[in-house]
């Protein structure tokens, strides 16, 4: 182009004939803005798009967002259709904030920081998750490429987050013991994650990230920091084994995939409403059926069903569902035998009753 041409060749002979070193430590290039069907933008043609008015009707966030989420090594392709689908992908970022900040209202740091050893499995599998990608994310950023980034952090908002972790964490964040030890992991784990994943999203969500960190839990008595732009990137607590637990939680995703299309099935069939009214049988070879065992009466929170059995089976995994005929708890919404078994309480289960008026549920990994 004649900016490689012009520009940046002229400043290089500049730079090198009079100071005998190029004038910039590195160039960063991009391909031309192009509309929706190739084509050079022209006011004859009436195909430019007004960053300005791009700013004023959707927010420059969504401006940044754009550019971040753009391959600049070709030409970067904007119209009204692909500006919708980023105003989509920054609702989904920006609801997964809003998801994780409104869970964290009463947590504080000083008070209910726990080592990552005493939190449930899932918790500490979510941490390891999140410090891998924060691994790849710097990594991108030291050699500019936003857009594999912008990517990561995508997936990982939508269906690690939210398609998965926070999908699961619902039923403990909502019906455990306010100062429970297992919801108290379960927001450890979440502090951990937002606070660092703000930190990803500042650079192309400057002031999303920024309204973010001033809701953030701090310590009572630390001051927090005036601005997400005066820090660095943080660490997460290290997470025993990290390797291992990454890849058993993998394939645990797989197979509660295969549960999901199961119970889509017969819920397009009128057998079940939602999940939580199936009930099901998992049918698995010996490596898997390890897996899911070891996960103990915590399976069904990760299936996010009222209750979930495996058998050892030489023929594939196979699920079988089927509707439960145990009446609704109206707290929890599990269906299970002892719901209307305490007179006092006759619409909860038994698992709720514990959890408000007794010594509450143990969980270990879901």
């Amino acid at each position: 182009s004649d900016q490689h041409r012009g520009w940046f060749h002229s400043s290089l002979l500049t730079g090198a004939m009079l100071d005998g070193k190029p004038p910039y430590k590195a160039l960063l290039t991009h391909g031309f803005t192009v509309d929706g069907q190739g084509r050079k933008m022209s006011k004859s043609v009436g195909n430019v798009i007004a960053p300005q008015q791009v700013a004023d009707k959707l927010g420059a966030e969504i401006i940044r967002l754009w550019v971040a989420s753009t391959d600049y090594s070709g030409e970067m392709t904007i119209s009204d259709e692909i500006l919708k689908r980023v105003v989509e992908s920054y609702r989904r970022i920006r609801n997964t904030l809003r998801f994780l900040l409104a869970n964290l209202s009463d947590f504080d740091p000083s008070k209910h920081s726990m080592p990552a050893s005493e939190w449930l499995e899932i918790d500490r599998y979510a941490v390891a998750l999140a410090n891998q990608l924060q691994n790849e994310v710097q990594a991108h950023y030291k050699a500019y490429e936003f857009q594999p980034a912008v990517a990561r952090m995508l997936t990982f908002c939508s269906e690690d987050l939210g398609g998965f972790y926070l999908d699961i964490l619902k039923d403990r964040l909502y019906t455990s013991a306010p100062d429970s030890k297992e919801r108290r992991a379960a927001q450890n784990a979440l502090f951990h994650i937002t606070r660092n994943l703000l930190k990803w999203l500042a650079p192309f969500l400057s002031f999303t990230a920024e309204e973010a960190w001033t809701s953030l839990p701090h310590a009572a008595n630390a001051k927090l920091s005036e601005s997400i732009f005066i820090e660095e990137f943080g660490t997460f607590p290290e997470i025993e084994h990290a390797t291992e637990l990454l890849a058993k939680w993998e394939r645990i995703r797989e197979i509660r995939s295969e549960v999901t299309k199961a119970i889509e099935v017969e819920r397009e069939a009128g057998n079940v409403g939602s999940s939580l009214q199936a009930e099901l049988t998992i049918k698995l070879g010996d490596v898997d059926f390890a897996i899911l065992h070891s996960l103990e009466d915590d399976l069904r929170f990760v299936t996010i069903t009222s209750s979930a059995n495996i058998e050892l089976s030489t023929g594939g995994l196979e699920v079988l569902v089927r509707g439960s005929q145990y009446k609704k708890c109206g707290r929890c919404w599990h269906h299970t035998a002892d719901v209307d078994a305490n007179a006092e309480h006759p619409d909860l289960c038994g698992r709720c009753i514990s959890n408000l008026f007794g010594d509450g549920e143990h969980r270990l990994f879901a």
